[in-house]
């Protein structure tokens, strides 16, 4: 994922990428064949759909996960073919429930939504964070928190939750982002409060980042959580001591499953989605992705997105 500030600011498809090959001692499972939870249909959902996806019986799925991927959110599984992860089960259990046939579809981020544009996808599943900018183009029904998570040396003892929890402690972050703009904010008022400074480390790629943690050159590692969950399941060597909203101090990021806006499906995905968490088939697909630190409640439709820069 490119480290660019105006990006990072809109949360694309990508956290950080992860190595697949770096899940040596991986307790997920990220073999093709993955038992996906596959929900009843139920009927008052699938009533909400419009006709003509009802008479196809199937739900198109694109997820802009080409290329290495993003783990756990999506990514190749170890036939380096199969589409899995925590997007990809989302929606394959929203097709189930309601009663249709999932089509997933690996793209790019680019031609993920020019496949929503044209109505190709008709659910768009991949890391997509909630915009106002987005909102005068497609409809969205939230489904993840938008999470950074701090990452430490697992048995740090560390609790992060306020600035002052980071004062006199290493902390790393990836130039250009913005879980940059966000550590400075911090480091800002820890100064301001008269506490030791915090002591900012840049380094050029995750695993950088996981052997300073190792070896104690860092003490944290401010990232999304989601590759932060990811290190944490299939290593053992960290863990995450705290979450603060991707979209800064002022609102919580959600992230949201996505369509064409009024194309008639979005409330057909938000009774889908509630239902799921009322069986309890949401919080099980978290799980599975180490990601019940991102759960939400309920879904929303369209609720407050980040702001248009400038307004």
């Amino acid at each position: 994922m490119s480290a660019v500030l105006a990006l990072s600011l809109t949360a694309c498809a990508a956290p950080e990428e992860e190595p697949v090959a770096a899940a040596a001692a991986a307790t997920l499972n990220t073999g093709p064949e993955q038992n996906r939870i596959v929900p009843a249909r139920d009927e008052a959902a699938a009533a909400l759909l419009p006709p003509d996806v009802k008479a196809s019986g199937k739900l198109v799925i694109g997820v802009g996960a080409a290329g290495s991927g993003f783990p756990p959110l999506a990514f190749a599984a170890t036939d380096n073919k199969t589409l899995i992860g925590n997007e990809p089960d989302i929606a394959v259990a929203i097709a189930g429930t309601l009663g249709l046939e999932p089509v997933l579809e690996n793209t790019s981020w680019e031609n993920l939504f020019i496949g929503l544009d044209s109505g190709k996808y008709q659910l768009g599943a991949s890391n997509i964070t909630v915009t106002e900018e987005r909102k005068q183009k497609y409809d969205f029904v939230t489904y993840r928190l938008d999470n950074l998570g701090w990452l430490a040396k697992k048995g740090s003892g560390l609790t992060i939750t306020k600035p002052a929890d980071i004062a006199g402690r290493k902390v790393s972050v990836s130039s250009g982002t913005n879980q940059e703009k966000i550590l400075v904010e911090w480091a800002e008022e820890v100064k301001k409060a008269g506490l030791a400074p915090v002591d900012i480390k840049y380094f050029q790629n995750n695993q950088a980042v996981y052997l300073a943690l190792g070896s104690g050159q860092i003490d944290l590692h401010l990232g999304p959580n989601p590759s932060a969950a990811y290190h944490v399941a299939t290593t053992g060597q960290t863990e995450i001591v705290g979450t603060y909203s991707g979209a800064g101090k002022d609102l919580q990021g959600l992230i949201a499953l996505t369509t064409k806006k009024d194309n008639g499906l979005i409330k057909a995905y938000a009774a889908a989605l509630d239902r799921l968490i009322a069986s309890g088939d949401y919080a099980r697909i978290l799980d599975r992705w180490n990601l019940k630190n991102e759960a939400v409640q309920k879904a929303e439709v369209n609720p407050p997105g980040l702001p248009i820069e400038g307004k």
